[in-house]
C-alpha cells in the first residue's frame, strides 16, 4: 500500500478514536487530527510486530490496533499538553 493509503486509514482511525474519547483537546481539530494519523501509525507497526496485522494490507485487526494506538497517543497528548504550569 501506498503512503497516502496509511495516511488515509489513520486519518479515518483517527477521527474514530476521537469519537470514542470525546473532549476537548488542547490543540483543536488539526493536531488532533495529526497525532490520530501518528498514533495510528505506530499501532499498526506494534500490531505487525506482534502479528496482529500486516504492513502491506489493511484488515480488521489492523484497524482496531490502529483505533486502539491512536487513542492511546491522544491520551498521552491529553496528559501533557493540558498540564500549564
Amino acid at each position: 500500500m501506498g503512503i497516502i493509503s496509511w495516511i488515509i486509514f489513520g486519518l479515518i482511525a483517527g477521527v474514530i478514536a476521537k469519537l470514542i474519547m470525546p473532549g476537548k483537546d488542547p490543540g483543536g481539530c488539526i493536531i488532533t487530527s495529526l497525532l490520530g494519523i501518528v498514533g495510528a501509525t505506530v499501532g499498526g507497526w506494534l500490531g505487525t510486530i506482534f502479528g496482529w496485522g500486516k504492513a502491506d494490507s489493511f484488515s480488521l485487526g489492523s484497524f482496531g490496533v490502529a483505533i486502539v494506538g491512536a487513542i492511546v497517543v491522544l491520551l498521552i497528548y491529553r496528559a501533557f499538553a493540558g498540564k500549564k504550569d
